[in-house]
């Protein structure tokens, strides 16, 4: 009995002596024939990959389950690793954070080459998420906090994403030479050593250092920039009277119950994680599906890769001329409506089903990279890594959720499609409720999120009020 494994991309049978179709008919037809699991072993097809974790560890039929749990385990991983990284960040620095969490992710993803069991893999694999997240978390925050406002735009788009896209283009291209799993992996974990040097050359974030109280480091930091850059620094940086007011603000401690501390930030943050979440979905979900669609898999896969470049170049020059919500909106409504097409799609032109899931991809991919700014912009310096990362960590509750999306193609080829279409068409409804930060400064402490940051519900009932008492005083 031969069988296509979604969740390995490769053909498999069992050794066992074959039936014909009629016997196998008829057994299939005795629904309470008992079955008889393979025991002879299986036989895999190395036409595509050489070994792979289902390979390694018969993931087929009653272990079907476990290659998908493996993906689902990794964003598990995610999940923690936003959780946490957010509150260290605040805590010990971006830079001792971003540091401690690369080196986390590059260790265990070596030792995961060694992995004798499924078990031990998943296990080393959710490490690996833990410090992936991290990491990243804590690298845009701490570019989003050093930079000015014309190159932080330019570093949290293209910057950051643009080199992401090139990694994952990288990735079929190593996998089509590499076709074993453990060398493969080998392979990607080797360039984790080229962040050793970057300890000396990056610095940590004046904004965390002047939230702590530390204004010295922070001065020196700043005067070094300045240096650099061949710009004379002014004789004083900052002002003694804001000094003994940012050194009380500095003292506190916040927490993630921050986050939901007034309604203005509870409205914010339940809408934020919403957003983030069913934008994932879309994201890992499309991801993730690439091996499931018509044509050659490396091929599918550079081209989902491929297409987030132009992604991040338009979402780089929407952010840049026009206001943040209508953006976004554009983005996902874009993304979610050819997602929702593809059903309509006749089955023999195929070439067009790709193109509209590329498309989606599209558009989905540059919402992601714009909701990353946006969300940084909303939540103030004392808090702002912890929103980043409790918004981050919903986004992995979709992502856990992403691989089954895909796995529901076996029942019918259109409900992923459909599913994430219409998630994503609602997450660009509810974009529009989010408060604007177009041309706003970023806000450092909580009183100034309140003051800048309004959602859009609440800036029309002020405004109505506003226009009341104004009538009022002009008529007395």
């Amino acid at each position: 009995i031969t069988k296509f494994s979604r969740s390995g991309g490769a053909s498999y049978r069992c050794s066992s002596a074959p039936c014909s179709s009629e016997r196998r008919l008829y057994f299939e037809s005795l629904a309470e024939l008992e079955q008889e699991p393979c025991l002879d072993g299986w036989e895999y097809s190395r036409d595509v990959y050489r070994s792979t974790i289902v390979t390694e560890w018969n993931l087929v039929c009653d272990n079907d389950w476990k290659g998908p749990m493996s993906t689902s385990l990794f964003f598990v991983g995610v999940l923690l690793g936003s959780f946490i990284s957010g509150q260290l960040s605040d805590k010990f620095g971006r830079k001792n954070v971003l540091f401690s969490t690369l080196a986390m992710q590059t260790i265990f993803s070596f030792v995961q080459i060694f992995s004798t069991s499924w078990e031990m893999f998943s296990v080393f694999f959710l490490l690996v998420g833990m410090g992936q997240i991290s990491n990243y978390v804590a690298a845009f925050v701490l570019g989003t906090e050093i930079l000015g406002k014309s190159i932080r735009l330019l570093f949290c788009t293209l910057g950051v994403c643009i080199f992401y896209a090139f990694g994952y283009m990288l990735l079929p291209l190593f996998a089509y030479f590499i076709r074993d799993w453990r060398l493969l992996l080998l392979a990607l974990t080797l360039p984790g050593l080229l962040f050793i040097p970057l300890w000396w050359i990056i610095p940590e974030s004046p904004r965390w250092l002047i939230s702590r109280g530390r204004f010295q480091e922070a001065e020196d930091i700043i005067r070094k920039a300045a240096k650099i850059n061949e710009v004379t620094a002014p004789d004083v940086i900052f002002d003694p009277s804001e000094l003994q007011d940012l050194s009380s603000q500095g003292q506190q401690t916040y927490t993630i119950l921050d986050l939901i501390r007034t309604r203005n930030i509870l409205t914010i943050t339940i809408m934020s994680v919403i957003l983030w979440m069913i934008i994932s979905v879309g994201y890992f979900g499309l991801s993730l599906d690439t091996p499931n669609l018509h044509g050659d898999v490396y091929v599918n896969c550079f081209l989902s890769a491929m297409i987030e470049v132009p992604a991040y170049i338009i979402s780089w020059l929407l952010l840049r001329n026009l206001p943040r919500r209508y953006s976004m909106a554009a983005a996902l409504f874009l993304g979610g409506c050819v997602l929702l097409f593809i059903q309509l799609v006749p089955s023999h032109i195929r070439a067009l089903s790709i193109l509209l899931v590329m498309l989606g991809k599209f558009g989905i991919t540059s919402a992601f990279s714009m909701v990353y700014v946006y969300t940084a912009e909303l939540y103030p310096t004392v808090v702002r890594n912890m929103g980043v990362g409790a918004s981050s960590m919903a986004s992995r509750l979709g992502s856990i959720l992403s691989p089954y999306f895909a796995y529901l193609g076996a029942y019918d080829r259109f409900l992923p499609y459909i599913l994430m279409g219409s998630l994503t068409v609602l997450s660009g409804i509810l974009t529009l409720f989010l408060p604007e930060s177009y041309g706003m400064p970023l806000p450092d402490t909580i009183e100034q999120m309140l003051l800048t940051c309004v959602p859009q519900k609440l800036l029309v009932k002020s405004w109505l009020y506003l226009q009341k008492n104004s009538k009022s005083y002009k008529s007395d």
